[in-house]
C-alpha cells in the first residue's frame, strides 16, 4: 500500500495538477505527503567565480531567493492539504538544477510513490528536467500527471502494458495497490506473438493476477514501432482508462540520461494518468 507518497510541485509550471491529483489520492489512501519545491539558482550564480567571500554572499542571497519562491508555491498545497485534512509536510528547496534533481531522486526513494508532472519541454523550464530525473534515480514507482490534469485521480480503470520484460514486471507489482482496488484492468500486449515469450505471455500474467483475486481482459494488437505509443494512447480513450502502468526505458550514456523511444513518447503526448518503473 502507498502509506508514503512524494510530490514535485513545480515552481515555474502550472501546479494544480500535482496539487489535485496528490492530494485527492493521499485521501483515498490515508496516506502522508510530502510536497517539495524548488526555487532554481542560476548555474551562472554558483559558478561565476571560485572562491571568496563576496561570491558565496551573493550565491547565499539568489539561494534564499530560490527558498522564497519554493516558499509560495507550496502555499497553494499547504491550503489545500489541510482543507482535506492530511498528513504532510512542505519541504522548499534553493539549489542549482543538477542538485535539485539530485536531492529528489533521493528523496523519492524513501516513498512508496512519486507524483510528478508531465513534462513538457517546449515551455523551457528545469521543472522538465526533474520528472524524468526522479523515474530513473527513485527505484520506485512515479505517477506522471499529464499537464492538462484537472480534478481528483480515482484510477477505477487501469491499462496495465505488458511485454514480458523486466521493467514491465517491475511497473506490474508497483502498482500493486492501485490494481488492488480497481474496477477493471486491461491488460494491453503490442505485436505479441513476434515480442513476448510464451512463458510470460498475456495469458499467463492473467493467471498470475487471478491467483491474487484480480480479474482481467487482455487487448492484443499491432503497431509498427512508431505506433506503438499513439496506440496505446487510442486504446485508453476507446476504454476510457484512468491510468496506464508500463515500464520506464531508458540508459545512462556517460551519465546523460536516456529515455527509451516508446517511454519518451508517452512523456511527450500522454493524455492519461501514466505510472512507470525504471
Amino acid at each position: 500500500m502507498y502509506k508514503d507518497i512524494l510530490v514535485h510541485v513545480p515552481t515555474e509550471r502550472p501546479m494544480r495538477p500535482v496539487i489535485d491529483g496528490s492530494i485527492s489520492l493521499a485521501a483515498q489512501l490515508n496516506a502522508h505527503v510530502d510536497a517539495v519545491a524548488v526555487g532554481y539558482v542560476a548555474t551562472s550564480a554558483a559558478y561565476v567565480m571560485e572562491g571568496g567571500a563576496a561570491v558565496a554572499a551573493v550565491f547565499e542571497m539568489e539561494r534564499e531567493r530560490a527558498v522564497e519562491r519554493a516558499e509560495a508555491a507550496l502555499t497553494v498545497f499547504k491550503t489545500e492539504a489541510a482543507n482535506a485534512g492530511l498528513s504532510f509536510a512542505c519541504h522548499p528547496l534553493g539549489a542549482i538544477p543538477a542538485d535539485a534533481a539530485a536531492l529528489l531522486g533521493e528523496m523519492a526513494r524513501l516513498h512508496d510513490l512519486s507524483v510528478v508532472l508531465q513534462p513538457e519541454p517546449a515551455q523551457g523550464s528545469f521543472d522538465n528536467d526533474v520528472p524524468s530525473e526522479i523515474l530513473f534515480q527513485a527505484g520506485g514507482p512515479v505517477l506522471f500527471l499529464p499537464y492538462n490534469f484537472r480534478g481528483a485521480f480515482k484510477p477505477k480503470r487501469i491499462g496495465l502494458c505488458w511485454d514480458g520484460s523486466r521493467l514491465a514486471a517491475r511497473a506490474m507489482r508497483d502498482a500493486a495497490p492501485f490494481m488492488a482496488r480497481a474496477e477493471e484492468i486491461v491488460i494491453i500486449t503490442i505485436n505479441e506473438a513476434d515480442a513476448v515469450p510464451d512463458d510470460v505471455s498475456a495469458r499467463n500474467l492473467a493467471k498470475h493476477l487471478g491467483r491474487r483475486g484480480l480479474s482481467t481482459r487482455t487487448a492484443s494488437l499491432s503497431a509498427a514501432r512508431a505506433d506503438i505509443q499513439p496506440t496505446i494512447l487510442s486504446l485508453a480513450a476507446d476504454e476510457s482508462l484512468d491510468l496506464l502502468v508500463m515500464g520506464g526505458y531508458g540508459h545512462s550514456r556517460l551519465q546523460e540520461r536516456l529515455l527509451g523511444g516508446v517511454t519518451r513518447a508517452m512523456l511527450e503526448a500522454m493524455t492519461v494518468p501514466t505510472l512507470m518503473s525504471h
